[in-house]
């Protein structure tokens, strides 16, 4: 697939922004707990710190201290780095005194004291240092003039940190993460940044939210969104990183003003002033000069928008008074009007009321005859039940005596007599007549209990009933519930049917009804009824 197309699909791709200003919103509200979390880890270290009991031990304390703050505050991390550099000289140890000095000029660098950070590296014999500390050196190194060349926005340092980049890489493994991040930054910042999102991405499937690397990885694919001006590609990214650094509070960041700037690209000015906020309080605890300086000169323009828009609120809501003001006298003459129209009302009640004395004694009688409805009704389907259950009987007893004669006769051997009784023709012929005589009565009694039943079924489920036919098998087990005969038995007893038939289709037809399951059959029940 070619790059344009590749590029097409990006500039197309749909962001979940919705999601992830959720999450910032959330994450933002528990900052304060992140902050304690931080401050009490902190505070057990510099208790461990009390407690060590020799120069070795309080040297790795204050090393663990350093990695605590450097990136939550340099000033702190500072005077911890001084501390071990005092150390590693009473200790005379050259190798945690090139560590500690190469630790000092990087956050030297990061507080924008950049001469006494060149001054420290240049003093420090790099064809001593172990492998470990070349790496952190050259790091240090690239680090220095990035951050210069930010500070003096002179070409020339930001060349140099390339070149240091390219000597830390020689010495990385190549399967290391540092490396990856490395050579994925260099074709950022090298225009192939096609081959630095694919790396980038790998990297950032890689980590998770506990991991601080998360939130470069992300604001670099932010950077790549910003370089092809996808505006959403930005946010969504640059919001990832935001979430990771304030988890693990990381205040040196520079996720929070790039969203800033991003969301005021997108004129989401509420949006950027929040963010702008937090950055310029990250940057000022974190005592990051360089981070202070950009903060600032992007801090009054997203100020001042905020204010504009403000001010634009605040006028909206003053002429919203007004109209509030004129709708209120408005309203309060409309009061009036109504209590007058009110007054008038109060005549006609009067005459409602006499009206309504009427109407219930017209009430009352027509209850009555609605009960003497439902109660006719009720003998019909009292009626229907006994002749049904009397049929149903008499069919029993016609089988119960042909069983017997045919005991009789076949130990007389009447062959012929005896397969004429074994045919059960004239049983079904019964059968099938009462089933006739039954469908014609119940549709008598309710003449509409096919639609009806229908119209409690999904419309893609409704019965059709073949040419000829009055009632088939399902309707008429819920015909017979109509009538009151609820038991699967009875039912089973009076159709032929297996038990298991008879609850089969009962369950079947009710996984077809349009509402509730469990008030399915007293709706049958309730159809025919008149209703007051």
């Amino acid at each position: 697939m070619s790059y344009s197309c590749v590029f097409s699909q990006i500039k197309n791709q749909k962001f979940p922004l919705d999601s992830i200003e959720r999450e910032l919103k959330k994450t933002l509200s528990r900052k304060t707990a992140f902050d304690r979390d931080k401050v009490e880890q902190l505070n057990q270290l510099k208790s461990k710190l009390r407690q060590a009991n020799n120069d070795q031990e309080r040297y790795e304390v204050q090393t663990a201290l350093f990695h605590a703050y450097e990136s939550y505050q340099i000033d702190s991390a500072i005077r911890y780095v001084s501390a071990n550099q005092q150390l590693a000289n009473s200790l005379q140890d050259m190798e945690l005194q090139f560590e500690s000095s190469i630790q000092l000029a990087g956050l030297y660098s990061y507080a924008g004291r950049f001469i006494e950070s060149n001054e420290i590296l240049q003093k420090i014999p790099r064809t001593k240092l172990s492998t470990n500390q070349l790496r952190n050196y050259y790091r240090t190194y690239s680090d220095f003039y990035s951050h210069y060349g930010q500070s003096t926005n002179f070409h020339d340092y930001f060349m140099a940190s390339e070149r240091y980049r390219d000597s830390l890489l020689h010495i990385l493994p190549k399967d290391s993460y540092e490396y990856r991040l490395a050579i994925a930054t260099k074709n950022l910042f090298g225009n192939n940044d096609s081959s630095a999102e694919a790396e980038l991405r790998q990297l950032l499937s890689e980590l998770n939210e506990t991991n601080r690397e998360r939130a470069v990885v992300a604001y670099l694919i932010g950077l790549i969104y910003k370089q092809r001006n996808n505006i959403d590609g930005q946010i969504y990214y640059f919001g990832l990183s935001a979430l990771t650094d304030i988890k693990n509070t990381i205040r040196d960041n520079a996720s929070l003003q790039s969203l800033a700037l991003a969301y005021f690209e997108k004129d989401n000015i509420d949006m950027a002033y929040v963010f702008i906020q937090k950055a310029v309080e990250d940057a000022i605890f974190c005592n990051v000069r360089f981070r202070t300086v950009e903060n600032s000169a992007f801090y009054p323009i997203i100020n001042s928008a905020f204010q504009e828009k403000e001010l634009e609120r605040k006028n909206q809501l003053e002429g919203l008074l007004y109209v509030i003001s004129i709708l209120s006298v408005l309203l309060f003459i409309v009061l009036v009007v109504v209590y007058q129209q009110m007054k008038h009302l109060k005549v006609v009640r009067r005459d409602l009321k006499k009206l309504n004395v009427e109407l219930f004694i017209l009430n009352d009688q027509l209850l009555a005859t609605n009960r003497d409805l439902q109660e006719a009704n009720h003998l019909k389907e009292e009626y229907m039940a006994q002749f049904f259950e009397l049929c149903s009987s008499y069919i029993d007893k016609l089988d119960s005596s042909r069983k017997g004669i045919l005991k009789k006769l076949s130990n007389k051997q009447y062959d012929e007599l005896t397969k004429e009784l074994k045919s059960p023709d004239f049983i079904k012929t019964e059968l099938d007549d009462l089933y006739h005589n039954f469908d014609i009565i119940f549709l008598n009694l309710f003449p509409t209990f096919i639609q009806d039943f229908n119209k409690l079924l999904k419309e893609d489920e409704r019965i059709v009933l073949k040419q000829d036919e009055l009632l088939n098998s399902e309707l008429r087990i819920f015909a017979l519930i109509r009538l009151g005969i609820s038991d699967s038995n009875k039912i089973a007893r009076f159709l032929r049917y297996s038990l298991r038939t008879v609850y089969n289709y009962r369950v079947k037809v009710r996984n077809k009804v349009v509402g509730s399951k469990e008030d399915f059959e007293e709706s049958i029940k309730s159809i025919g009824n008149l209703h007051i």
